[in-house]
């Protein structure tokens, strides 16, 4: 088995600074399991680095809870 990370990157509606992009990425990274987030406004992605393919709905969450819309995988 190996231990490699899983990285996925989604669209989230909403996000238009910085500040956006911090409370999507302090929500998202509270996962368990992520090891990294990025997120970009201009572009309205966010780039999760995990241990293991995240559960949609844990990250939708996520993104509910900073305020924004989770659109889906891109």
């Amino acid at each position: 088995m190996t231990s490699e990370n899983v990285t996925t990157v989604y669209k989230v509606s909403g996000m238009t600074c910085g500040h956006c992009e911090s409370a999507v990425s302090e929500e998202l990274s509270a996962l368990d399991g992520v090891t990294a987030v990025k997120a970009v406004a201009a572009s309205g992605e966010v780039t999760v680095t995990s241990a293991a393919l995240l559960e949609e709905e844990a990250v939708r969450a996520a993104v509910d809870e900073a305020g924004y819309e989770l659109v889906g995988r891109v």
